[in-house]
């Protein structure tokens, strides 16, 4: 075994350590990503590819992602297979670290700026949530969920948002701070909104324990996340996956396509949710939710903490550009929901 350094040696011998553990017998050993604690070796034995990665998380969080992938698996969905130890396990214990042993999905990268690939993506999306349905955990798991819990988030967001306002007035100006100042006020109106139009829909029943809404929401959907390959949309890294509706993970891609295109369209949002429910339909219920959650101000919140509560540095133009981009969706949703302000 050739190496190119003390690290990278150390890393090796920790996957071949690892590898005892199952009944393969690795020929190569290459890390493709490292340094962090999260890390991903390729494995190649008797011909065959599998992907050994170290998980960052703690056993009770790892218990519930696995098993979840293991269900979508069994279920019919595309995601990795895994491979069990000598033990039958899924997870192995390694120097107080764990580790899960994949099959090797060979594919193409989906380009989400790309029209083709970006349909692709978001119709695997949807078959990734078709297969997550009905997920049950195994005992010992820490159980990840969203479910109800909307209506506090933007109750608790739109408050820091007030509470940075007053900061913001009470402190000495500057450009970041006078940007804040000048467009919270439109925020605040927005997410009022969108807690109204929260309250009036089915939500509570759409996330009553037992709904058939209920699905596995990746969280973090996008290239590097989304393999195409012979008979379809390969989904991967399921770290953070959570209980919550489809809109959790629609409202991410959608938000993040209005954001590279610096602009919101009713036709862009029709196209996403046409793509979508060809393959799993979301009824009218459903849609109202997603309605207030692309409406709630999320982009705006998710750069401004930045400034307030992460004490980074941002640019007056990059408040401005996430505000006008915020102020412009209203329109473009009422026409896409065929709804009235």
């Amino acid at each position: 075994m050739s190496v190119v350094n003390n690290k990278t040696e150390d890393l090796s011998a920790i996957a071949y350590n690892v590898l005892k553990e199952y009944e393969i017998a690795p020929d190569k050993v290459t890390v493709i990503q490292g340094g962090t604690i999260k890390t991903v070796w390729r494995v190649s034995s008797g011909g065959i590819n599998y992907c050994l990665k170290r998980l960052k998380q703690t056993i009770d969080k790892a218990l519930f992602s696995v098993h979840a992938q293991i269900h979508i698996r069994d279920s019919g969905g595309l995601v990795p297979g895994i491979i069990l130890n000598k033990s039958g396990e899924p997870i192995t214990r390694y120097n107080d670290q764990l580790f899960v042993l994949y099959e090797w999905i060979n594919g193409k990268d989906l380009v989400f700026t790309v029209p083709a690939d970006f349909r692709t993506a978001v119709q695997g999306l949807a078959h990734f949530h078709l297969a997550s349905k009905g997920y049950q955990t195994v005992e010992g798991a820490r159980i990840s969920t969203k479910l109800g819990k909307w209506p506090d988030q933007y109750m608790s967001m739109s408050k820091k948002l007030s509470a940075w306002k007053e900061l913001s007035e009470r402190s000495n100006p500057n450009p970041a701070l006078s940007a804040y100042l000048k467009h919270v006020d439109r925020m605040l109106v927005l997410a009022d909104k969108a807690l109204s139009v929260l309250d009036a829909s089915e939500y509570a029943e759409l996330t009553t324990p037992g709904s058939g809404a209920i699905v596995l929401c990746h969280q973090d959907y996008g290239k590097g996340n989304a393999l195409s390959a012979a008979n379809g949309v390969y989904v991967l890294d399921l770290d953070g996956v959570t209980y919550d509706l489809p809109a959790r993970d629609l409202r991410k891609i959608i938000g993040k396509n209005a954001e590279k295109s610096n602009r919101w369209s009713a036709e862009a949002v029709s196209e996403i949710l046409g793509w979508y429910t060809e393959v799993n339909p979301l009824g009218a219920g459903e849609m109202e939710v997603l309605y207030a959650d692309l409406l709630f101000p999320h982009w705006f919140y998710g750069l401004v903490k930045n400034l307030f509560q992460n004490n980074k540095v941002l640019k007056a133009s990059e408040i401005e550009k996430i505000s006008l981009l915020e102020s412009s969706k209203e329109e473009a949703l009422r026409l896409c929901s065929k709804r009235s302000g």
